[in-house]
């Protein structure tokens, strides 16, 4: 009996160091697995700055490298149409990473460890809400949300808005006009100028003798176009500027003018002289300047002479009433904005004082905003006769979406020059004038050319459903996933080189914005000029800028130590050779890249230091235009939609005209 205890036991310590064996073996796989893991951790607690790459992959199993906590993780991750057969459906959705408590703290210290760039900073955020903004689309469709009814969605607005003063005041001076303007629509302002006030004219310092302190009461009224745009300026569709105490000449005048993509165009000024009445200078019929009293101009000898031989003879004379300049300090005035025909008129006190016509580009349904600044106090506004629908900014009344305007697939053999557009998620209008002008060119259409738009995602979900629809449809869309904003289209920019030195063979590789038209034959034969196999840099050069350290576009000296930028071309549109874009990539890739918010700058910056070992031959043409048109352009920037369907039809005409008005 003794024994069968004794055996008993034996089996039992026997069964229990098998198990321990077990477990041992397992906890040795599990370190093997986790191996990795561990030696990043250790490499991030210990301090260690560089930055941790991981491998995943994609929905093709194909490893991709994503870097974290850098503005190198975006255009790491494989473009959204790389490797992808189905033309069709263009982009893929980027990587999404979960990570664990453990994992997730470590990450967290080591951002707290680092010491981040605002650029870096800003690309962490980004990039954190993209994943989002790519959630929020996974629950469309998880919901089974057809994008058609998103479409669909017709946005109904009243006929007519009122605020009072203080009610203006709370939302920054700005009064929402939800469905724009439209023809007969009139906006009435109630409200008093202020007492003039001293100003400091640094630059009319030299001419005073000193004396730099001018008087100054003036406000600005402005229709603006706040739907056109997110995270930029809104166009200025009319800019009225009452200036009472005159341009520091105690001479009053009353300035007009648009501004598109911060560009302004010519103003038109009215200081008490009446304009012509010639039927071109008209607008609906009225005088674009009315008369009003100044104190510079009497009647001369000579006048009175010719009125007294009027009157000796008989002639009739209309009675002519001369009226004082509309605006007083302290004295309330009525001031109303009607929308005509040809243009707007501005009346006050009941009088007509200026009309200002409707320039290409800025329609009435654009005027989505009043905004009031300056020296004014506003004690109401009406706003009356107002459109019930948006006929513009519908994106189902925008997208055409017609079988000819479909891209066509990605040529497989070598191409001459791919074309990567820089555009936002809104921008709807844009791309499509695109498709329907320049890009009907017979090089993009034989597919020597090929031309992909580079978007960046929206705060707004709906809009992403949009594009995403779009991108499905017309397959000429690339989405790059992070969130758009204007510090961060650099990394659009590489997605660009990426793309045309990975997704297609491309020799040159250009980049313009979607508010660029480009002479794709003018701008062929210009790289033809070239001699083959020479590093070509083209475009409309900048040499010796300086960055700019106050204002709005203020550069620090953290951001760019030195005292001029290096030779850059500008922004709206310049082509590189297909090896500058490699050695772009490949620097990005090794994490030796020099990052600068300004893409122009930083592809100045780019290609200097790829000239330092390879020779680059810079091409400046004043034809690649930065602002607006002229004659025989090769592009043409800050172009409308309108403007663009122009330029295409005085091409087709064969004209190279411009279409600016």
């Amino acid at each position: 009996m003794k024994r069968l205890k004794n055996e008993a036991s034996s089996v039992r310590r026997f069964k229990l160091s098998y198990v321990l064996l077990g477990l041992a073996a397992f906890y040795l796989v599990l370190i093997c697995v986790k191996f990795p893991e561990f030696l990043e951790s250790a490499t991030v607690l210990s301090g260690d700055d560089a930055d941790v790459a991981l491998d995943v992959e994609d929905d093709s199993g194909e490893s991709i490298s994503v870097f974290h906590n850098s503005v190198r993780e975006y255009a790491q991750v494989k473009p959204l149409e790389e490797d992808n057969e189905d033309e069709a459906s263009p982009h893929k959705k980027p990587i999404k990473l979960h990570y664990g408590r453990i994992t997730a703290a470590i990450l967290k210290r080591q951002n707290m460890e680092r010491n981040l760039s605002i650029l870096d900073s800003m690309a962490d955020e980004a990039w954190t809400l993209g994943l989002k903004a790519w959630e929020e689309l996974d629950k469309y469709e998880e919901k089974g949300i057809e994008m058609n009814s998103i479409l669909e969605e017709a946005e109904s607005c009243p006929s007519w808005v009122s605020s009072s003063g203080a009610q203006i005041a709370k939302t920054d001076h700005m009064m929402f006009l939800p469905c724009g303007l439209a023809a007969g629509s009139s906006i009435t302002l109630i409200g008093t100028p202020h007492y003039a006030h001293h100003e400091y004219v640094p630059q009319l310092a030299k001419t005073r003798a000193g004396d730099a302190l001018v008087l100054v009461s003036q406000f600005m009224i402005e229709l603006q176009g706040l739907k056109s745009v997110v995270g930029e300026d809104p166009p200025k569709i009319l800019h009225l500027n009452p200036r009472i105490r005159g341009d520091w000449s105690r001479r009053p005048v009353i300035e007009h003018n648009t501004c598109y993509r911060m560009q302004w165009g010519t103003a038109h000024r009215c200081d008490g002289l009446p304009s012509k009445y010639d039927d071109d200078m008209l607008v609906d019929g009225y005088l674009r300047c009315e008369k009003w009293m100044r104190n510079d101009i009497i009647d001369t000898r000579e006048s009175k002479i010719f009125s007294w031989f009027d009157r000796f003879i008989g002639r009739a004379k209309k009675p002519e009433v001369t009226w004082p300049f509309p605006f007083v300090e302290g004295r309330m005035f009525v001031l109303t904005i009607r929308a005509g025909i040809d243009g707007y008129h501005i009346n006050v006190g009941g009088r007509h004082v200026t009309s200002f016509p409707y320039r290409t580009g800025f329609t009435l349904e654009d005027a989505t905003g009043l905004a009031i600044r300056g020296d004014v106090d506003i004690h109401s506004v009406y706003a009356t006769s107002l459109p019930t629908s948006h006929p513009s900014f519908s994106p189902q009344r925008v997208l055409d979406f017609s079988e000819k305007w479909k891209s066509l697939p990605l040529p497989q053999n070598r191409i001459q020059l791919f074309i990567g557009v820089l555009s936002a998620t809104n921008h709807f209008a844009e791309r499509m004038a695109i498709r329907k002008t320049w890009m009907q060119a017979s090089a993009i259409k034989s597919s020597d050319i090929a031309v992909r738009f580079f978007v960046a995602l929206n705060p707004r979900k709906e809009l992403n459903a949009i594009l995403k629809k779009e991108a499905d449809y017309f397959g000429d869309i690339v989405i790059v996933p992070f969130i758009d904003r204007y510090e961060l289209v650099v990394l659009k920019t590489i997605a660009i080189c990426k793309y045309g030195v990975q997704n297609v063979t491309a020799a040159y590789i250009m980049k313009c914005d979607d508010d660029t038209f480009i002479r794709i034959d003018a701008v062929l034969r210009e790289i033809q000029r070239v001699p083959p196999r020479r590093s070509l840099y083209m475009g409309n050069l900048n040499l010796l800028h300086r960055p700019l350290r106050t204002g709005k576009w203020a550069v620090t000296f953290e951001e760019w130590p030195e005292d001029v930028y290096p030779p850059y071309a500008n922004g709206p549109g310049y082509i590189i050779t297909s090896d500058i874009a490699k050695h772009i990539i490949s620097q990005y890739r090794n994490q030796s890249l020099r990052i600068f918010k300004m893409e122009d700058v930083s592809m100045g910056m780019w290609v200097e230091s790829y000239n330092s070992s390879t020779p680059v031959q810079y091409s400046h043409n004043w034809k690649f235009c930065q602002y607006g048109c002229m004659e025989d352009y090769f592009t043409a920037h800050y172009q409308s939609p309108r403007q663009m369907f122009c330029l295409w039809n005085n091409l087709l005409k064969g004209k190279a005209h411009c279409c600016n008005f």
